[in-house]
């Protein structure tokens, strides 16, 4: 039988390489100006939307098409290959329930037998489920079976930490998650959020005030949950701000000891949200 295939889907924020090395299958969500829709990934950048933001535009997103996951299914049923898809968390993106439809159908088409298609949601995002999928990807690399990568990815999946802020309140209240007049206070005395992920949702965790302070309550936060820092791959997502990533990983090594790191830039639909100014660590916890 060949290797289990797996899929996810952009909003994952995989550098290309990784993606291009384990041979990930990535389906793009979309961004949409005005009546135009742009595939992530495929011709519109994180650059060109940050751009675009900073000159006023407002973006929305799409989630994958329950048909787009049809045909990538039926793709590699009808190879006989054994496939997983690792979602976007279902509290965050429709993408979940999506690609459930689409393998419901698969089913009545195909029968549960011949359907070996496994979807796993991870309650993750961005390269906070990223990192579980390029898990995935090296134990099916090492010719793990379907189920053997499902309880990984299920287990990963539990103990991923997320703890990001963004130091311009406006696009959130843009993007309809801020009320105007908490952005406006927010920025006038440079206080901004701290925020992680909880059972799927955005969660707020607390204030700070001012960069150094913020950066001081991250760590601590990390120091607190975090397990064995010293031997993962710790994940770092920037906005159009990538100075910063030097000296976060300057703080990682100098607190922990910690020599592995994926970063990059935050993709094209999550960076349509949070806006440019954004630092978003990944982590696994205790």
């Amino acid at each position: 039988m060949e290797k289990v295939k797996i899929i996810t889907d952009s909003a994952s924020d995989l550098p290309k390489e990784l993606v291009e090395q384990y041979d990930i299958d990535v389906l793009p969500l979309a961004v949409i100006e005005n009546s135009m829709q742009y595939k992530e990934g495929v011709n519109i950048t994180p650059e060109e939307v940050f751009k675009k933001m900073r000159e006023g535009t407002t973006f929305t997103t799409s989630q994958v098409t329950s048909h787009d996951y049809y045909l990538k299914f039926e793709e590699y049923i009808l190879k006989d290959r054994p496939c997983i898809y690792i979602a976007f968390s279902s509290e965050l993106s429709g993408c979940y329930q999506a690609s459930i439809l689409a393998k419901d159908q698969l089913i009545q088409e195909y029968g549960e037998e011949k359907c070996n298609v496994t979807i796993v949601d991870t309650k993750c995002a961005s390269l906070g489920f990223g990192l579980i999928v390029l898990r995935a990807a090296e134990e099916a690399k090492k010719g793990k079976t379907l189920e053997e990568i499902r309880n990984i990815v299920i287990e990963k999946s539990s103990k991923m930490g997320h703890v990001f802020t963004v130091f311009d309140l406006n696009y959130l209240h843009k993007g309809g998650r801020l009320k105007k007049s908490t952005a406006i206070l927010g920025n006038l005395l440079n206080v901004y959020p701290i925020l992680h992920v909880e059972e799927g949702s955005l969660k707020l965790l607390e204030t700070a005030r001012g960069r150094k302070k913020q950066y001081k309550r991250m760590f601590e936060i990390i120091k607190d949950t975090g397990h064995d820092l010293k031997n993962q791959t710790v994940g770092i997502i920037h906005g159009d701000n990538v100075e910063v990533v030097d000296e976060l990983k300057g703080i990682f090594n100098e607190k922990f000891q910690t020599s592995k790191f994926i970063t990059r830039s935050v993709g094209a639909v999550i960076g349509a949200h949070t806006g440019p100014e954004l630092i978003a660590l990944f982590y696994y916890k205790k």
